[in-house]
């Protein structure tokens, strides 16, 4: 299972990771990026491949 570690000091809940991810495991929930079902992760890295 692939470790998500999210860096909230660069994070600015843009949303493009949670849109591109093929699993929909990332959400942005009351303005901030979350994780749900990381078992789930795939380890594809689209979401590092678009995060700014």
């Amino acid at each position: 299972m692939a470790k998500i570690i999210i860096d909230y000091d660069k994070c600015d809940a843009c949303g493009e990771c949670a849109d591109l991810c093929p699993m929909e495991i990332l959400i942005i929930v009351d303005g901030k990026l979350e994780v749900q079902n990381p078992e789930d992760c795939n380890e594809c890295e689209v979401c590092m491949d678009v995060c700014p």
